[in-house]
């Protein structure tokens, strides 16, 4: 096991100590792809710099920001020798493959530090002290564990209470990977029109490892999710495409809609879905991912329909929070820390 130097703050001063204390537990970096981020990353900042358990490098990749962003993370670099400051040439558009060649940018800051685990971490998010502890316990605990995160909230909305994503899913905003499931999968793969995250851990399940979101902690995501230049409609209208382009099952989806239609907005947020299903059918849109995964990817989305319909023939109250087991067939892989 490694020995790690946990750094805290001493806020009167405004200096830094280092205290010694073997955890007992992998060493990690996290990487985090940042476009103007102003208004939320002090939140994320402040998050970390709390944490009881630290990464060996957290590399922020000032993805061209025009705003502050750059001057909010400098001052904490200044303070803080693990937090890397970067920066990339300004952009025009925003998509989500940008975001991969940020992260592959910070990616090739971290790569000569020996770590078990590599995590992503969005600009927008806030968590408790203990976050990155209690996930670095989970991969100690369980060989197979190739993702880790925990649930969240966005407003008042809770993944535990108001999805089907269920325990096997991860949550792009904070994903922590072990190291070697990193390379299995090939890391990030730079898709413009999104599911960059999804792809990584279905990818990662579909090789054999572990996936695991635990609802014992949560995160707080300060932006609701695909709305940076999108209203909610718009968001659920490239929820609708993102869908079909990752390879969804049409019965799956037409559940989906149904069960969307009565959460806000009402029945507008469920048209809006199906609307961007079904134009990026008729258009035939390109789909990034390949036949196997969009076979594995159905698969689970048939086992936990099964699950779902079945909880309600038999009069038991479905729980949005789908057990791993619902979609998970077994695992064949036995790799050490």
């Amino acid at each position: 096991m490694l020995k790690e130097a946990m750094t805290a703050t001493n806020i009167s001063r405004g200096e830094e100590r280092v205290i010694e204390q073997d955890y007992g537990l992998p060493a990690y970096v996290l990487i985090t792809p940042a476009r103007n981020e102003a208004a939320f990353i002090q939140n994320t900042l402040d998050s970390m710099v709390q944490q009881t358990y630290r990464p060996r490098r957290w590399v922020i990749v000032n993805d061209g920001s025009t705003d502050d962003t750059a001057k909010i993370v400098q001052a904490y670099a200044e303070r803080h020798p693990w937090i890397e400051l970067i920066h990339r040439a300004p952009r025009k558009d925003r998509n989500f493959a940008g975001k991969v060649y940020a992260f592959n940018d910070g990616l090739e800051r971290v790569r000569n530090i020996q770590v078990g685990l590599i995590g992503n971490l969005d600009a927008d998010v806030s968590f408790g002290p203990d976050h990155f502890e209690f996930l670095a316990k989970k991969f100690v605990e369980d060989p197979e564990l190739g993702v880790a995160g925990t649930a969240y909230f966005q407003g008042d909305w809770d993944s535990t209470r108001d999805s089907f994503e269920g325990q096997s899913s991860v949550h792009g905003a904070c994903q922590l990977f072990r190291y070697q499931c990193f390379l299995d999968i090939g890391g990030y793969q730079p898709n413009p029109a999104g599911g960059i995250d999804w792809i990584a851990v279905t990818t990662a399940r579909m090789k054999g490892w572990r996936t695991r979101n635990y609802p014992e902690r949560y995160f707080h995501h300060h932006r609701t999710m695909g709305t940076a230049q999108r209203s909610a409609l718009g968001a659920a209208f490239d929820y609708g495409k993102k869908d079909y382009f990752l390879g969804g099952a049409l019965v799956w989806e037409i559940f989906r809609v149904l069960y969307r239609m009565t959460q806000k907005p009402i029945v507008l947020g469920g048209l809006a879905l199906a609307s961007g299903y079904c134009l990026a059918a008729l258009r035939h849109m390109e789909r990034p991912v390949s036949l196997e995964l969009m076979r594995f990817h159905r698969g689970e989305q048939m086992r936990k329909l099964r699950f779902i319909l079945g909880s309600i023939l038999r009069l038991q109250k479905v729980q949005p929070y789908l057990p791993a087991e619902t979609t998970e067939k077994g695992l064949s892989r036995n790799r050490p820390l």
